[in-house]
């Protein structure tokens, strides 16, 4: 497991061992520089820094309303900077068509069931082969559909609709929809809320497989939950500041108990401007 050394800031909370005003390695998948979101009346994130390197596997944490979900919204460009920075591979996220969106796979909080849906699995993970420039479909777009879904455990269930599927179901559809992109940078937002034990594990072996071949990893959790094993790092967010970087906590007592689940209203929202590529989609 990685370790980090800490150090108190002047407000109390905890950085890691570098300078925080040093800059971020070339090219790193996510580097956050004094991260700044106002939503309406409302500051969300303050002050926010960190680097996530080639490879990690990293978690953010923290309460409700605590600005974890509006962070990564305002990684993908779904909601605004106020101020600072945030850069995916080198490059800000402001800069429109600048980020190399191919590398990037996100997975937003499925948030609807898939009543009313008129899709098939493998229609939906095909989608996700669709961005802003190009209404085409690239070569071989039916065969990655494919191997995304197999690697989700769904490949038998292809041509299913997805009004069938359970929660856990639309979930891993979620996922194989990031992966048809081949991501180097997979980013999930409560992969696990509202899901049943057995689509956790199957949740959890996916992004282990994932990681274990180099895939870098940022996910966001309320509860360490499955995921608890493979996480190298987790960062805490309180009152939309970092205030630990480092090791994983210690789960709360009871709170990873089998039956102790939780499904929270999230206080984020936002829309996506137009320069961001449809990378969400309600099942």
């Amino acid at each position: 497991m990685r370790m980090t050394r800490h150090r108190a800031g002047a407000d109390g909370t905890q950085t890691d061992g570098a300078r925080p005003d040093a800059p971020p390695p070339d090219g790193a998948p996510v580097a956050v520089e004094d991260l700044g979101v106002v939503l309406g009346a409302s500051t969300i994130l303050r002050g926010v820094s960190f680097t996530v390197r080639p490879g990690e596997i990293v978690a953010l944490l923290g309460a409700n309303g605590s600005g974890k979900s509006t962070l990564v919204k305002s990684l993908v460009g779904v909601v605004p900077i106020a101020h600072g920075h945030a850069r995916l591979f080198g490059q800000d996220v402001t800069a429109r068509h600048s980020v190399p969106w191919n590398r990037i796979g996100y997975v937003p909080q499925r948030v609807t069931s898939g009543a009313g849906v008129p899709a098939t699995a493998l229609e939906v993970v095909v989608s996700g082969l669709i961005d802003n420039q190009r209404l085409r479909l690239p070569r071989g777009a039916r065969r990655r559909a494919l191997a995304a879904l197999d690697q989700v455990g769904l490949a038998d269930r292809a041509g299913d609709s997805v009004q069938v599927f359970s929660g856990g179901q639309h979930q891993r559809v979620l996922i194989a929809r990031a992966l048809v992109r081949d991501p180097d940078l997979l980013i999930l937002d409560e992969p696990l809320a509202g899901i049943d034990k057995r689509s956790k594990d199957a949740l959890a072996a996916t992004l282990e497989a994932l990681h274990a071949r180099g895939t870098t990893i940022l996910v966001v959790l309320h509860e360490l939950g499955e995921l608890g094993p493979l996480l190298e790092r987790a960062i805490v967010l309180r009152h939309g500041r970092v205030v630990h970087d480092g090791v994983s906590p210690s789960p709360t007592a009871g709170h990873d108990a089998p039956g102790h689940d939780h499904v929270h209203p999230h206080e984020d929202a936002g829309h996506r401007p137009a320069h961001v590529p449809n990378l969400h989609v309600e099942l």
